[in-house]
């Protein structure tokens, strides 16, 4: 597959890839245990599959975290490609490439897949361009990033404790998309019939190093570019566990942690696809529809 037109990216450099990159090669090492959020995650996007009237002759799945197993299983797609940009994970990948940088030709597949793996994107619009650059006519781009709710007990802990012991706050938790940034994305990359749904899945852990942990065992360390390099010290990180703690345990005394799973689903523009009408174009008064009285901009209603 030949590699597409050049996307100029952004300059704004907010995460560090290549300690990504070294992040997925360590957690690649580690057992299905901890990768419980993508499979979850994957099966969400094979279920909104099952929903579409239609089968897909040639699918890419951008990210191996997890081997597309439950992706088959729909029995919607024919063939299979995959890339990421590490070898080492569930399964070797088709190719080995960036997301930021995908090598595929104009309308290569029917349907493009991402479970988790766009949240570190730098120049996310640059990528969801490529992306839908790369389907065919009315082809099929779902996706799962992680939203803005992702780690807010973290994020908040980690901000209070920083702010008493050190005057100052390091970027310690990612800067994720809300619903409507998403949708805005979607649109602004070009695709049609933008749908954006979340869920909000809360995992309770022992304490929060456990979390940490966990984070670290699925690649999903601090990769911002701007963090402190410096070791913050034993200290922080037992202030904001006990904070942690406090504010955020549930009945049995363990941590709660959110992440927000946001799904978006778009198509690659064509001819046959429904379009809005156009403002002014409609034939009925809506009031009419609802049986109430239409009130013009500037007047009030009367009781």
């Amino acid at each position: 597959m030949s590699k597409s037109a050049s996307i100029n990216t952004s300059d704004i450099q907010v995460f560090d890839r290549q300690t990504l990159r070294q992040a997925r090669r360590r957690s690649a090492k580690n057992t299905r245990e901890h990768m419980f959020l993508f499979d979850w995650a994957e099966a969400q996007i094979a279920e909104r599959l099952l929903d579409v009237n239609r089968d897909f002759e040639t699918a890419l799945q951008i990210g191996m975290r997890n081997d597309g197993a439950a992706l088959l299983k729909t029995g919607k797609i024919k063939t299979l490609h995959t890339t990421d940009i590490i070898v080492e994970g569930a399964a070797a990948p088709s190719v080995v490439s960036d997301e930021e940088f995908l090598p595929f030709k104009p309308a290569a597949f029917d349907l493009i897949i991402s479970a988790l793996n766009l949240h570190s994107v730098n120049d996310l619009p640059g990528a969801l361009l490529q992306i839908r650059q790369s389907l065919k006519p009315d082809g099929l781009f779902v996706a799962a990033i992680l939203g803005g709710e992702t780690l807010h007990e973290l994020r908040e802990c980690l901000m209070q404790s920083e702010l008493a012991l050190k005057d100052g706050v390091s970027p310690r938790v990612f800067p994720f998309a809300d619903k409507q940034q998403a949708g805005g994305l979607l649109q602004r990359a070009g695709f049609a019939l933008p749908v954006i749904d979340s869920d909000i899945i809360t995992v309770t852990y022992p304490h929060m190093f456990k979390l940490m942990h966990d984070l670290r065992a699925m690649g999903e360390g601090n990769i911002i570019d701007a963090r402190s390099k410096l070791n913050p010290g034993k200290a922080l990180f037992m202030d904001a566990a006990q904070r942690y703690a406090q504010h955020y345990s549930a009945a049995d005394n363990r941590i709660e942690a959110s992440f927000e799973v946001i799904f978006m689903l778009g198509w690659a523009p064509h001819a046959s696809q429904q379009k809005p009408l156009s403002p002014g174009s409609a034939k009925h008064r809506l009031a009419d529809a609802l049986g109430g009285a239409e009130i013009k901009t500037g007047d009030k209603a009367t009781p």
